[in-house]
């Protein structure tokens, strides 16, 4: 097995980063710009970062003021309605959202990089001249209050809430983002006029625009709608100092969830401070991956836990270092202790060189992925930017990295993770809950895959593209419920993560280990129709990549321990579903639907089915699915045709020849037609409708495409009514649930639990105005382009090339079919749409279900 390349060669992978141009310039006004032109792919991201989150509302902290303005400025400016905003930019078939967090909030527009102008003079004009109409105020204060209930029926934000409110005792972290909901219901336009206007100055901006452009005319764009504002001052802001942390703080809260989430955590320095390299080295050692120290002695060895993981975070000056893990109530306490136990030996017996090399990879590769798409570069530019201060910060940093040594990560663990310091929270079932259970701005765009049928029937998936130094291998089969037997549901999901543990020459922790050592990623997937595994790697590392797939597909071992683990890990992950109302409400809908169908369980299973199975059904399972013609291995990155096709040739020449056959029946429609109550003990309620759709090998299944855009986004007619006009709920949406021969469209929404029927009604009005007819053309012009960018904009990484082509070719569709997506999306008509909501979405073959408390 070749052996990791050196620390000094994976700081030499991101010189060429280091080395491409980026263009900064301050105008007059005092707006920040950054430029850097991709031409990789012929799409753009437009960001605007405003220096301003929620820890600068001064004598407002725990108002939400930030957040609130983020959801105003959508609502309208000087020139335009706010419904307008989101109808140009999917007119233009781009992506506009924002995010607030506790230092800044960003505004961003993915578009096709012909459209690189209309994002700027919109986020402009959104960001310069919104009007915060007082009606608008009141519509948006309503759905914010419901998403402060929503996030309370999310047991993972509650957790995180009470992380900050008990570790932070002065600092602005120790209040949501979001705000209390007492003092943001208090919250008046004046209030927020007085932030908008003080904080949203050219001063207090960066702009940013990567992809495919040219850089003369996109800062022309850029000082004529943003450099017209004049100069204005720019109070500061006092933060208060966090004072160090003298003795233990704990909080463990007791509720109707279903599993035990707990996290232990420490106050560190920020980002800049000279420790935080080695806190992330240290996060990364300790709880980054299946190879981890926590993953390997709390869960593989002690079996207290089902997952575990650690982060350092510190974007600011103070943060925290986060050991996060779930586990059965009862083993909650004796987690705790044999953490700290470990953290204790560990740092008095050090940590060894090994580690330390496997760290730096993981960061090196994470810095690699980071400059996968356009967004995501322009994300890195603006943190640097406004985060840290310093373009060139990321040299800094990953120099420091390549300096560690085990002794910086031992000192560390001493000082910052020690008991004193110690932060403890849980949420935890109720009593009864618990019993119940470089040049490369040049690269062109890449070329058509190229498939290799090979005589076994296995197929190879091939596209060369050297943008980056990444490689992706990934092996699709059709699986997933329809390919399980009766009564033993999530199967195919238990044998696709099992696939990346033992094998007959290597022990799980062995497996982990040799991936995350060079920094790359082995892991599973599965879903409705498929399941299979992947591999993402440095090119340098491609015969690691293989020798481990080749080991999991050819010589699995399905070792009782390890299947059990990953069986119970399988089964608090359906116990946490639970947890969450949405998706509690989204799976007893597709059981009501679907009935005997296999579809009616998702590809997790449940939990009769998972309790029943044996390793020996996951071993016979494996080998009825793992035959050759019914895999594909699809290729796509940085790799030589002739040096590695010939492994992968005979690597794929080894599996065993064979079909497989769908489980399923004939799917008749919805098994329980009718309206449905399900009460559950949650502050808000979710509305659902279930009608047939088209399975995706069937002739109509693009006109349900853009029947489901038509339906969603924020410029769809049922959000502005629903949502914007009238207030109602948080959220509104389609979506579908597709198989190869039966499928399911429907509607869902977040609404109060008085508001329950005229949201439904609101749906049925909008399926009856479809099925008349009365769909504009603009409107469906923009559904379409929307699609259409969509798939261009997804299209970016490797992994999702792979993937795409891997799956057109389980499915019977050519392997390169995106090219053919634009002509059958432009293809559809008002017509089709409208004889789709006859024939699909009608009242007497759908379940419709209400969840409320």
């Amino acid at each position: 097995m070749p052996k990791p390349v050196s620390s000094r060669a994976d700081l030499d992978l991101l010189e060429s980063f280091w080395r491409e141009s980026v263009h900064r310039t301050v105008l007059p006004n005092g707006l920040t710009v950054l430029l850097k032109p991709d031409s990789s792919a012929a799409v753009a991201s437009v960001q605007v970062w405003v220096k301003s989150g929620s820890v600068h509302e001064g004598a407002q902290l725990g108002a939400g003021l930030s957040h609130y303005l983020e959801h105003l400025l959508f609502k309208g400016t000087a020139q335009r309605a706010g419904r307008d905003i989101s109808n140009l930019v999917q007119a233009h078939g781009g992506d506009i959202n924002a995010y607030t967090s506790f230092d800044r909030t960003v505004y961003h527009i993915d578009v096709p990089s012909e459209s690189v102008d209309m994002a700027i003079e919109l986020l402009a004009d959104m960001v310069l001249h919104s009007t915060l109409p007082a009606d608008e105020v009141e519509r948006e204060k309503n759905v914010i209050l419901r998403e402060i209930a929503m996030g309370q029926d999310d047991p993972d934000h509650r957790l995180a809430e009470t992380l900050f409110a008990t570790a932070f005792r002065e600092h602005p972290y120790r209040h949501p983002i979001i705000g209390h909901r007492e003092v943001f219901a208090a919250v008046t336009r004046d209030d927020l006029l007085r932030c908008y206007r003080s904080r949203y100055v050219p001063d207090n901006l960066v702009v940013v625009v990567v992809g495919d452009f040219e850089l003369a005319a996109v800062e022309a764009g850029i000082r004529r709608h943003f450099g017209s504002v004049p100069r204005t001052s720019l109070a500061p802001v006092l933060i208060p100092v966090e004072p160090a942390q003298q003795a233990p703080r704990a909080r463990h809260c007791f509720e109707e969830v279903e599993v035990s989430r707990a996290g232990l955590a420490w106050q560190i320095p920020g980002l800049t401070h000279p420790d935080a390299v080695a806190l992330e080295a240290l996060a990364m050692v300790l709880g980054a991956g299946d190879s981890s120290l926590l993953w390997h002695e709390i869960r593989q060895k002690a079996g207290l836990v089902h997952a575990i993981d650690a982060t350092s975070w510190n974007p600011g000056t103070v943060g925290l270092f986060y050991i996060s893990f779930t586990c059965e109530p009862a083993k909650r306490e004796a987690a705790t202790a044999a953490v700290m136990s470990a953290l204790q030996r560990w740092a008095h017996r050090g940590l060894s060189p090994a580690l330390v090399r496997k760290a730096v990879r993981q960061l090196v590769v994470g810095e690699i992925n980071t400059r996968k798409t356009m967004s995501g570069q322009a994300s890195r530019l603006g943190a640097a930017e406004v985060v840290i201060g310093d373009l060139d910060f990321s040299r800094t940093y990953f120099e420091r990295l390549v300096k560690l040594k085990p002794a910086d990560l031992q000192r560390v663990l001493r000082t910052y993770l020690n008991p004193h310091g110690l932060t403890s929270v849980s949420l935890n079932p109720t009593q009864g809950g618990a019993e119940a259970a470089g040049a490369r701005a040049g690269v062109s765009e890449p070329g058509d895959f190229e498939e290799i049928v090979l005589p076994n029937g296995a197929r190879l998936l091939l596209q060369p593209h050297a943008h980056l130094p990444n490689l992706h291998l990934r092996l699709s089969c059709l699986g997933g419920p329809v390919y399980e037997e009766p009564g033993k549901r999530g199967a195919t999901s238990l044998l696709a993560t099992l696939l990346t543990k033992d094998t007959k020459f290597r022990s799980a922790a062995a497996v982990a280990r040799c991936i995350e050592e060079v920094g790359g990623v082995f892991s599973a997937f599965s879903g409705n129709n498929s399941f299979g595994l992947a591999v993402e790697v440095l090119p340098t590392d491609s015969d690691r990549a293989l020798a481990l797939l080749a080991d999991a597909v050819l010589h699995p071992a399905v070792h009782r321990e390890t299947f059990q683990q990953e069986r119970d890990a399988q089964l608090a992950a359906i116990r946490q579903d639970n947890d969450d109302v949405v998706t509690f409400g989204r799976k007893l809908l597709r059981r009501k639907f679907f009935g005997p169908h296999p579809l009616a369980i998702d590809a997790q299973g449940d939990e009769p089915g998972l309790t029943a199975l044996q390793p020996s059904d996951i071993a016979a399972l494996h080998r009825r699915l793992m035959v050759a013609g019914n895999v594909v291995l699809s290729v796509a990155g940085d790799f030589e045709v002739r040096r590695l096709v010939p492994r992968l040739k005979a690597f794929l020449n080894r599996l065993p020849r064979g079909e497989v056959r769908s489980q399923a029946g004939a799917f008749a429609g919805a098994a329980e037609p009718g309206d449905f109550v399900e009460r559950q003990p949650r502050q808000q309620a979710v509305v659902l409708q279930a009608y047939a759709g088209p399975a995706l090998r069937a002739a109509d299944y693009y006109v349900s495409e853009v029947a489901d855009e038509l339906f969603s986004g924020m410029s769809s007619r049922l959000f502005e009514r629903v949502r914007e006009e009238k207030g109602l709920a948080y959220f509104v949406r389609s979506a579908r649930v597709v198989g190869l021969d039966a499928a399911m469209f429907c509607f869902m929404a977040g609404t109060a639990p008085d508001s329950e029927q005229a949201v439904l009604a609101e749906i049925d009005a909008e399926i009856a105005r479809v099925a008349a007819g009365e769909v504009g053309a603009a409107e469906l012009k923009r559904c379409q382009t929307r699609l259409k960018s969509a798939r261009r904009m997804g299209l970016q990484t490797n992994s999702s090339r792979a993937a795409q082509a891997g799956l057109n070719a389980l499915y019977g569709l050519p392997i390169n079919d995106w090219k053919n997506y634009g002509g059958r999306i432009d293809g559809i008509t008002i017509g089709q749409l409208a004889d789709f909501a006859r024939r699909y979405l009608r009242q007497e073959a759908r379940v419709q279900l209400v969840v409320r408390p």
